[in-house]
């Protein structure tokens, strides 16, 4: 709301900041309002006001001594009414940080921190690059946005053409943030899931003919309806092969199947479509054994050809090892690791180690459950690995 009004989107975002931070300081002590949001909006919108007029007499005092005549410069409008506040303006907000100025990499990276939520550290790893890169990618991403003068409102068919696909790509990471937190205590943020999915909603109905789109909503559907069955009483995630399926939302399953089924009979089929049918595959399977890794193989491979994203290949990988055996799929991790692009990443480590677990490699396996451990941020992901490599060196010391 205050960037449509003030037209600054970097100093919008600085005012809000400020007002939240006057309300850790105030509500405490007074309470909180009635009107939380409106109270928010109300002190970034004077904090901006007072920067305007702050900005103009200081360049009246220029022009005067300069002698030239001031130029017309936007004034602070009226307080706007209640209606006009609490227009939902995200998903411009979503297109306007996707500006055809940055590069994707930028623009993705500043939508996440601005509309998403995510912190620059959390941003980072997703990108995995240091943390001080990623904070000088986004300040180079503001001023450009702000240099570029683009108006704030919902771009032409052509322009969101562009766009999309970085809309898209902010979207699935938002939602995987929420999906499996990669720091903290909590392996979910359900705020950031459903957000995710809410916007994803709203896209779909902006352009119900995009395969894409309505892959991903499909894809987030179908993965969120997991999420009962994710982690037991303590907290600590459990594997998909040991979930109680049960507890799986049906309702989001079906929902996600048939949006899913209509879009691939389409025929134009893109890396978010395919990502849902392989999650519908597994979502379809009433047992882990009844689950069809020959066709979910397949996908991955068809999803690898056209991403070549290495995380693919890695899940490709136990597929492999669900189909052919768990040699196979270590032989794809051995060229995996070669080709360095995971190096560090305790993803790889995990796969690796339930593998070897799966070869009968104990120690082997042990060894990599730890590694993925010190290498994890995500807390509940670092006890599960740390108890997953006691308990087979437990069962290793019985046997000896």
């Amino acid at each position: 709301m205050l960037t449509r009004r003030f037209g600054d989107f970097d100093a919008a975002e600085d005012a809000v900041q400020e007002s939240m931070l006057d309300a850790v300081a105030q509500w405490p002590g007074q309470g909180v309002p009635g009107n939380p949001r409106g109270w928010l909006i109300q002190v970034a919108q004077r904090r901006l006001t007072d920067q305007v007029r702050n900005e103009q007499a200081r360049r009246r005092r220029e022009e005067l001594v300069a002698a030239q005549a001031p130029p017309e410069r936007r004034t602070a409008p009226p307080a706007e009414d209640a209606r006009e506040a609490e227009r939902d303006d995200t998903l411009i907000m979503l297109f306007l940080c996707c500006h055809p100025a940055l590069t994707s990499a930028s623009a993705i990276a500043l939508t996440l921190r601005s509309v998403g939520g995510l912190t620059t550290a959390e941003i980072a790893k997703a990108f995995m690059v240091p943390e001080a890169t990623m904070a000088q990618r986004i300040s180079r991403a503001k001023q450009r946005i702000k240099a570029s003068g683009v108006p704030f409102r919902m771009p032409d068919p052509h322009e969101r053409a562009t766009r999309l696909g970085s809309v898209l790509h902010v979207l699935y990471l938002i939602f995987n943030e929420g999906y499996a937190s990669s720091v903290g205590p909590g392996l979910h943020r359900v705020e950031l899931s459903r957000e995710a999915v809410r916007l994803t909603r709203m896209a779909h109905r902006l352009l119900p003919d995009d395969c894409e789109v309505a892959g991903l909503l499909a894809l987030m559907l179908l993965t969120d309806a997991r999420r009962p069955a994710r982690i037991d009483a303590r907290g600590t995630p459990v594997p998909l092969a040991e979930q109680d399926r049960s507890l799986w939302d049906g309702r989001a399953i079906a929902d996600g199947v048939a949006l899913i089924t209509c879009t691939l009979a389409k025929g134009s089929v893109g890396p978010y479509q395919l990502q849902a049918a392989i999650a519908a595959l597994h979502d379809e399977a009433t047992t882990a054994e009844e689950t069809d890794w020959p066709q979910i193989l397949a996908l991955y491979g068809l999803l690898e050809r056209m991403t070549d994203n290495p995380v693919v290949t890695l899940n490709r990988a136990v597929a492999a090892a669900m189909v052919h055996g768990a040699a196979t799929g270590l032989a794809m991790l051995k060229a995996l690791d070669a080709d360095g692009r995971l190096a560090g990443n305790h993803r790889f480590y995990a796969a690796r180690a339930h593998l070897l677990e799966m070869a009968g490699d104990r120690q082997a396996a042990i060894d990599d459950y730890r590694r993925a451990a010190s290498r994890t941020t995500s807390i509940p992901e670092r006890d599960y690995l740390t108890t997953r490599a006691a308990h087979l060196a437990r069962d290793a010391s019985g046997r000896v």
